[in-house]
């Protein structure tokens, strides 16, 4: 693990061929094409068309990715395995109140070939110490839809716990 300036710690896994850095301008068109694939996969799950629609990110552009690269409370970082980006990971810090900082993991796709090696807690470590390093006082939010078990079990073996549920009702016709 080596030490960034930014706050960030470069991850990398035991076996060494996993790791997590932040990402750079020749990862951009990665990221686009990873961030589209999250979109498609989200989007098929129950509650993924409104969160598409009303929860997510903008839509993942050249533009987009390079103004999150600049930007100091954000975090944009891949996943790599052998050298290769296969996963990514945004978040960003925002204001609770005036009683400090919450931590909020926007995205984090893994590439399905790379998924169940440990690629995925791997960059989640990453975007954890990102947080903390960035000085988080209210935790750490990320999402999973109702009914993804694997995004729930992935985030609850990371110590992640249910803080709220969202109800929602689709109107009647």
């Amino acid at each position: 693990m080596s030490a960034d300036p930014s706050g960030f710690s470069e991850r990398t896994s035991t076996a060494a061929e996993e790791a997590a850095r932040p990402a750079t301008s020749s990862d951009i068109d990665t990221i686009v094409v990873l961030a589209s694939a999250l979109r498609a996969q989200m989007s098929a799950e129950r509650g993924g068309p409104l969160w598409a629609a009303h929860d997510a990110l903008p839509t993942a552009t050249p533009e987009l990715l390079t103004a999150r690269l600049e930007a100091k409370d954000q975090a944009t970082l891949v996943g790599t395995l052998d050298g290769s980006v296969l996963a990514y990971g945004l978040a960003h810090i925002e204001p609770v109140g005036t009683s400090g900082m919450l931590g909020v993991i926007d995205e984090l796709f893994v590439l399905e070939p790379a998924r169940a090696v440990g690629l995925g807690e791997t960059l989640l470590r990453a975007l954890v110490d990102w947080c903390t390093a960035a000085g988080i006082t209210h935790g750490i939010d990320a999402t999973a839809l109702p009914g993804d078990r694997l995004a729930k079990n992935f985030f609850e073996s990371a110590g992640f716990k249910a803080r709220r549920l969202i109800m929602h009702k689709s109107p009647t016709r």
